[in-house]
């Protein structure tokens, strides 16, 4: 398998809270969930602690197990847990989290997973990719998102509709009903997306967190098929470039409303899954 990437900070002075790991045969990438300003946590390491954290954990036992997914991410969140549980406070609901993705190529199949709003791209060589992402998070906070950004920042009323937010996140985060991502909760990896195909069907496989999706699904200014193409010709670091410049175009956010001007991106670029380029 020969695996390419690119991972960029949303600031230069911001630190990546992403992460992008691969070896011949598996590929990760996790977007650590970054706290509204302002907004204390239970825990006292950063979500960049987490998310690097774990996803070594996931990378190195990807490399030793032919074990299903979910259960290498079970207990990947059960070990990071261990890690802190007896310095921080972790029955707030507020401890760092990361939405995951994961691929591995075992034998002549090819296995994947998604937790929360990451993409994975599978190319089988049909018109439109196959996009896997699981959008509960979006569904169920859209409405109180949609309030926050219809708001001046910096007011009084943007600042109450941010708490209210966070007040709703915490309490939709990994329960039934709710959106599932890793934080503490290993249960959390049984409700992720999860698949397994052929390795001689997929041309290729992308992995990108929503700061680099962010192009297609928020912007509108590619397709899915498009980015595919782009990376395959010019690489992951040119979807990055082409998001930048969406945002340095809407630094204000008024052609299209978010959260974050810019935000950590990461993209994956996976070919030669069958041991040669269809």
């Amino acid at each position: 398998m020969r695996v390419t990437f690119a991972s960029e900070p949303a600031t230069p002075a911001h630190p990546n809270e992403d992460f992008v790991g691969a070896t011949a045969d598996a590929a990760v990438l996790l977007d650590g969930a970054s706290a509204p300003a302002g907004v204390t946590s239970g825990c006292s390491h950063g979500v960049r602690w987490y998310s690097h954290t774990l996803g070594a954990l996931l990378l190195a036992e990807l490399t030793e197990s032919t074990e299903p997914l979910p259960e290498i991410l079970a207990r990947g969140i059960e070990r990071v847990t261990s890690l802190h549980q007896d310095t921080c406070d972790l029955s707030r609901g507020d401890s760092p989290s990361a939405t995951v993705v994961m691929l591995r190529r075992t034998g002549d199949r090819v296995d994947w997973l998604v937790l929360c709003d990451s993409v994975l791209l599978l190319d089988t060589g049909a018109a439109e990719p196959t996009v896997v992402c699981d959008d509960r998070l979006n569904h169920l906070l859209k409405p109180s998102r949609d309030r926050v950004r219809a708001l001046e920042p910096g007011t009084p009323e943007h600042a109450e509709a941010m708490r209210e937010h966070v007040a709703l996140v915490n309490e939709c985060r990994n329960r039934d009903g709710g959106f599932w991502v890793a934080s503490t909760d290993p249960r959390a990896a049984e409700e992720a997306l999860t698949g397994s195909v052929p390795a001689e069907k997929v041309r290729a496989v992308a992995l990108l967190s929503d700061g680099a999706s962010r192009l297609v699904d928020r912007f509108h200014l590619a397709t899915w098929r498009e980015v595919v193409g782009m990376v395959d010709r010019y690489g992951p670091a040119e979807l990055i470039r082409r998001v930048r410049r969406a945002e340095r175009s809407d630094p204000d956010g008024k052609r299209w409303p978010r959260g974050k001007p810019s935000d950590d991106a990461s993209a994956v670029y996976c070919t030669h899954l069958n041991g040669h380029r269809p």
